[in-house]
């Protein structure tokens, strides 16, 4: 098991969610670590076909509480804390053993909300994920429940992994649950609901079918899955919901099991350049000089070498104008400097950003991904 039929290839870079009910064992408490060993054969595949994988996990709470013989009904949120930081260390080495054991090495990245939503901590998870990938390694995902208070957790690692996958322009989320997929109505409660294999745009019908509005309030169930969906086709990204109860459940989804696959509109690159060109407010001006012009034309990174003036207040990780010295809007991206550096660094090459800045900072003033043309030079 663990071999891929051809529904994954061509895919660069796949998000897959685990929920916590696969992963842990609900009478014993303890990890289904059969199970996991099969999800990292999956993974394996994945790879030796060519993709990159990022698993976004839950499951630190439901190891810790049983570790920690917490009571069984609801956690007050000290105790579910608690039982996330025992669980955590746990689930870490499980995934760090077995992955090991198919020659991968795992790496734990904890978020909250405000990492994937405050653009200058958005731009430092997503530069320490892509490393983290270019140097063949496999990012585990999960929330930080040890420090996220009820008012800033995602509230359901759909969502999570929903932001994540958008974040790293990700071709491929897959969310294995306990359901295969979306049905016209709830299987349960009416046993005329039909199963629904493709859908090309979610509209209000599809929503409804979800259990109603799906106006981000909603928790857990198919309602999630659905604000998980819209969030990553949104961004270019394909989403599968499948039964991941089994063993090899990827592998499962590749060799025709049943599944329902939410299509994106449009490429991961294309949508994150739209919403960098469109969906942020500008919070100052770079004017370059006549190479950089022709530099970005040629789809290259802005370095400060190019830079002739900067003009605003802003700080890394905020939207900024490029202009040229006409004054023509050429681009907008975002920066990887506040204004004070930028300012420091302007026209200077990149091998004196440290002895300038005290520090070791991007290479580049606006990198290649976080810029969108506006206007053809």
């Amino acid at each position: 098991m663990g071999a891929m039929n051809g529904f994954f290839s061509g895919t660069r870079l796949i998000v897959v969610k685990v929920g916590s009910s696969l992963l842990v064992d609900g009478a014993s408490g303890t990890l289904r670590r059969d199970w996991l060993a099969s999800l990292c054969a999956d993974v394996a595949a994945l790879r030796r076909q060519g993709a990159k994988v990022i698993l976004v996990s839950s499951g630190s709470i439901a190891l810790g509480r049983n570790l920690l013989k917490l009571p069984k009904g609801v956690l007050k949120l000290e105790e579910s804390q608690a039982a996330a930081a025992a669980g955590q260390v746990r689930l870490a080495q499980a995934y760090s053993d077995i992955l090991a054991g198919e020659d991968l090495v795992a790496a734990q990245i904890l978020l909250t909300l405000g990492d994937t939503e405050e653009r200058h901590r958005y731009l430092n998870a997503r530069a320490t994920l892509n490393t983290l990938l270019d140097l063949g390694a496999v990012p585990v995902i999960n929330e930080n429940d040890t420090v996220a208070t009820a008012e800033i957790r995602f509230g359901d690692n759909d969502r999570l992994g929903a932001r994540v996958a958008s974040m790293m322009g990700a071709d491929k989320l897959v969310l294995l649950s306990d359901v295969d997929g979306l049905y016209t109505a709830n299987p349960s409660r009416d046993p005329n609901a039909t199963h629904i294999p493709d859908v090309p745009a979610i509209t209000a019908e599809i929503e409804a079918m979800g259990g109603g509005s799906i106006s981000g309030l909603g928790r857990g169930g198919m309602t999630s899955k659905l604000i998980a969906a819209k969030i990553a086709t949104g961004a270019g990204c394909d989403v599968i919901i499948a039964k991941g109860e089994s063993l090899h459940p990827v592998s499962a989804i590749a060799n025709g099991g049943r599944h329902t696959i939410f299509r994106a509109s449009l490429s991961p690159t294309l949508a994150r350049k739209r919403w960098i060109a469109g969906g942020l407010k500008p919070e100052g001006v770079l004017v370059i000089d006549e190479g950089a012009v022709k530099a970005l034309s040629e789809g290259r990174s802005l370095l400060p070498a190019g830079i002739r003036q900067v003009d605003g207040r802003f700080e890394r990780g905020d939207t900024v104008l490029v202009k040229d010295r006409q004054g023509r809007e050429i681009a907008r991206g975002l920066t990887a400097y506040n204004a004070s550096d930028a300012e420091r660094i302007a026209g200077k090459r990149t091998v004196e950003i440290e002895a300038i800045l005290g520090y070791r900072g991007r290479d580049e003033m606006i990198h290649r991904d976080d810029l969108a043309m506006t206007e053809k030079p």
